[in-house]
């Protein structure tokens, strides 16, 4: 009897073994039969949240469940980050991410509350898009160069804004470049952000299209340039960063996609990935968005994984050249 013992668990761990397998493919299968959560960082009205839900929109026609965009705005994306880095890894709690979330954090923070490289499992990829340096146009430049001078004339005394790393870092990026000395200033969200540089409470914000281009479009604001290599078809009356200071390199771009937590099965992800995809591919998703400066690019998830890792030291390095130390 001693002997048949060990054949006899051996037979017993295979068959749980295999019940096992069944079990994984009969979910992914089935998956998803319930509402899918998705965690957008930030606060309703900024970028992520209108990509977000319109990519949203168009993966609850191809998924046949619908995905459900809640707001967890905080701490440059790490509260609602936090959420899905602790969250079962069953495919229903999702993060919208970008490059504050997965990319930049790392060297901002110096106790995250998750692993950035480990938490998350990359899904697929939903586009970019540049930033516009804005100003109150009460403030007496008319060009970004303008805009130099009089902050080299006090250092300190001219304010900007920020709600989120991409904001925080092209600003500082933008004083080390051009020898200015700026003071901070933070906010909750992109859209407060905005009201009180329209107001005058803050001199600067430099932010997504999303938030300012309609702002500076309706006269609200003056827009000084952006900050990818390429002018933007959308304004492109609005000199590049390079362009209005005669540099080179400098460039900003905020991105966006889809994450779960790490261990997410891989048919789970295979099935999310084709839904982001399929919108990404979208004409009306695209056109709506284009004049946003948004570019949509499908991927898999393994590029996506090289592109996060590519993008924690690009921004790790712009974050140490602008003089900026974790907190």
């Amino acid at each position: 009897m001693k002997q048949i013992q060990p054949q006899s668990n051996l037979l017993k761990f295979a068959l749980i073994a295999l019940l096992a397998c069944a079990n994984l493919s009969a979910f992914a299968q089935t998956y998803p039969n319930k509402p899918i959560k998705a965690i957008v960082p930030f606060a309703p009205g900024s970028a992520t949240d209108q990509i977000g839900r319109a990519f949203a929109a168009k993966m609850t026609e191809t998924l046949g469940q619908p995905v459900v965009i809640e707001n967890r705005p905080g701490a440059n994306g790490m509260i609602g980050a936090e959420v899905v880095a602790k969250a079962p890894a069953d495919g229903y709690t999702l993060l919208f991410g970008t490059n504050s979330t997965n990319a930049a954090l790392k060297s901002l923070v110096k106790n995250l509350p998750y692993n950035q490289d480990t938490a998350f499992t990359p899904i697929g990829y939903f586009g970019s898009v540049p930033l516009i340096v804005a100003i109150n146009n009460e403030v007496p430049a008319k060009s970004l160069n303008g805009f130099v001078s009089l902050a080299k004339a006090d250092p300190g005394k001219i304010t900007f804004a920020y709600a989120s790393t991409s904001q925080r870092v092209s600003s500082e990026m933008l004083a080390s470049v051009a020898g200015i000395k700026m003071t901070g200033v933070s906010y909750k969200s992109g859209p407060n952000a905005m009201t009180d540089l329209i107001g005058g409470q803050v001199n600067m914000f430099t932010a997504d299209f999303a938030v300012t281009l309609p702002q500076v479009q309706a006269g609200k604001i003056r827009g000084l340039a952006v900050t990818s290599l390429k002018r933007s078809p959308a304004i492109p009356e609005l000199p590049t960063v390079n362009e209005a200071l005669g540099i080179k390199n400098y460039e900003l771009i905020a991105f966006f996609a889809a994450f779960g937590p790490a261990g997410l099965p891989k048919d789970v992800v295979t099935k999310l990935n084709k839904a982001i995809n399929e919108a990404a591919k979208s004409k009306d998703l695209v056109e709506r968005f284009s004049a946003m400066g948004f570019e949509s690019q499908p991927g898999t998830p393994e590029m996506l994984d090289k592109k996060i890792k590519l993008e924690t030291a690009k921004w790790a390095k712009a974050i140490k050249e602008a003089g900026m130390e974790p907190e």
